[in-house]
């Protein structure tokens, strides 16, 4: 992979702020242009959804048996507040799977690193402590920036009750959202401006502004990504001069 690609780029931002739109975006985009306008190679994606929907599907199957539900509630609600950080230790293990099997992997794809968090369960500064420091180091971010009230109405435009599971088309009842999500620590978290501070690492950061929307059309995606991520990437070489 060119050396002009980050090894590891983590997106976070409000359920519905655009995440998944923006990975669905670069996934179109020419690898080689990709590498020259925002500095994502190959890559492959790791997103905590799905974790986090097989452990509820997992109490469903638990309690068609008799069992006791372990991970959640009927309502999925997870039991205990820290399965939102054995979701971010799953990560730290899936990257410690790849590296081991792929001492390379650096060398030709990026790894791209999906979730969301909320105060309620711990926010951003929580959840990235629990982030390995072979990711921290290694790592750029690209928060995808939506007013909670944006969030709640794209929530409800994607919500696909045929699709719970789906990355594209998943969604949260508006008193699970509200409840979850409408108070974040993101701005006090980043309020550096320039990069997270997590231990003793610095996460250079970017955020995409999506209000008004531009992750509903791929002509609107590209000046403003093309424009933060060259921002992004010069942070990111300088710290790793």
């Amino acid at each position: 992979m060119s050396c002009n690609a980050f090894d590891i780029l983590i997106l976070n931002g409000r359920p519905a702020a655009g995440k998944s739109e923006i990975i669905d975006f670069l996934k179109k985009v020419p690898v080689g242009e990709r590498i020259a306008k925002y500095h994502v190679g190959h890559f492959i994606e790791i997103d905590d959804f799905p974790v986090l929907w097989e452990r509820f599907e997992d109490d469903d199957l638990y309690e068609e048996l008799g069992m006791e539900r372990t991970f959640s509630t009927k309502e999925y609600y997870f039991k205990d507040k820290r399965l939102w950080h054995f979701l971010i230790k799953k990560f730290n293990l899936a990257y410690n799977k790849i590296m081991r099997d792929d001492p390379y992997f650096h060398e030709h794809t990026t790894l791209l690193i999906e979730f969301s968090r909320g105060s309620e369960h711990g926010g951003f500064k929580e959840a990235y402590d629990y982030l390995s420091s072979e990711i921290l180091s290694r790592a750029a971010t690209l928060y995808i920036k939506v007013p909670f009230e944006e969030s709640l109405r794209r929530n409800r435009r994607r919500f696909n009750p045929d699709k719970p599971d789906s990355i594209l088309e998943h969604g949260l009842p508006d008193e699970k959202l509200i409840k979850l999500y409408k108070e974040s620590d993101w701005d006090e978290f980043a309020a550096d401006g320039t990069y997270l501070h997590v231990r003793d690492h610095k996460v250079p950061f970017v955020e995409f502004i999506n209000e008004p929307e531009k992750t509903d059309d791929p002509a609107k995606i590209e000046p403003h990504l093309k424009e933060i991520m060259d921002r992004l990437w010069k942070n990111y070489s300088e710290l790793r001069k």
